[in-house]
């Protein structure tokens, strides 16, 4: 009988060969914990929502690789599955990748993708972004490649030529980051059904679809990205957003009503986040109905 891989990248690889992993994106530790728990096979963490739930900031480059590695070992430390995290454009030059590479790593991350935007980077869906040379972005990924100490850990190349350039170059890229080290590919805002499947037609590799929402790419069902031939699917944003538009609706009632009473069954029980936390409080059990606290 062969043995199950054991290390979170390891399981990460073989989900690979499998099937498409369905990936959603965690803006701490405690969703970490509940995408965990609702049975998902890995999960994101975004350099954007670092960037906003963390710090409070736009996604423009502002993070570093301390607080990445740090938001990054929070979450690995209160979960088991495989991560897979935003490094940028590798916090600098390529000996800067190389570290960021064992810094995450050693967090306890088993793939990063790194983008081949001019730094200070910008949201891949939106315009003013300026790329790289290919060959500059390709000594990046070698070296990051090289300092892996996990053979297993995923190297991931963000081409962001499509929104910038053009598809053509888009391709033309991605085939030369491969040649170069990376295992897989991530063509950030693409434009369609039609395009994501020209896409894996022309580069026959491992890739990863962005999900996001109120961008260039139209939604996807990951059912269907499978079908085009993509074998990771991330929802980068997803939770960040549900959860601040309900934090922002219910801080305008609040404020107009002074009383909590109308949000009680839309909110998480006490109870409920004491499983979700794996906690067993000392003394009697709460009742959830009468929960206020």
């Amino acid at each position: 009988m062969t043995a199950l891989p054991t290390s979170r990248s390891a399981r990460l690889r073989a989900a690979l060969h499998d099937h498409t992993i369905v990936v959603p994106g965690a803006f701490n530790a405690l969703t970490a914990r509940a995408i965990e728990q609702a049975g998902f096979k890995a999960l994101y963490l975004s350099g954007a929502a670092l960037a906003n739930s963390v710090l409070g900031q736009p996604d423009t480059g502002l993070t570093t690789l301390t607080e990445a590695a740090e938001h990054a070992a929070r979450v690995a430390a209160v979960t088991s599955i495989p991560i897979i995290a935003d490094a940028d454009t590798g916090f600098g030059a390529p000996e800067n990748a190389a570290r960021a590479i064992q810094e995450l790593e050693h967090a306890g991350v088993s793939g990063v993708h790194l983008e081949d935007q001019e730094f200070p980077k910008r949201c891949g869906h939106l315009a003013g972004k300026t790329l790289v040379p290919a060959p500059e972005f390709c000594d990046k990924l070698a070296v990051a490649s090289a300092a892996r100490r996990d053979p297993d850990f995923l190297l991931i190349a963000r081409t962001d030529a499509r929104g910038v350039t053009s598809y053509d170059d888009a391709v033309a890229r991605a085939q030369a980051y491969l040649r170069a080290g990376a295992d897989a590919v991530f063509p950030e805002a693409l434009q369609g059904e039609e395009e994501f499947a020209r896409f894996a037609r022309d580069v026959p590799a491992p890739l990863l679809a962005n999900m996001t929402e109120f961008g260039r790419t139209p939604l996807i069902t990951a059912d269907r990205f499978a079908e085009l031939g993509y074998r990771i699917v991330i929802f980068p944003v997803t939770l960040q957003r549900i959860a601040m538009k309900a934090v922002v609706e219910a801080l305008r009632e609040f404020r107009t009503s002074g009383t909590q009473h109308a949000w009680l069954d839309r909110m998480q029980t006490r109870l409920e986040l004491y499983e979700l936390l794996g906690y067993d409080p000392p003394g009697p059990a709460v009742d959830a109905s009468s929960d206020f606290g």
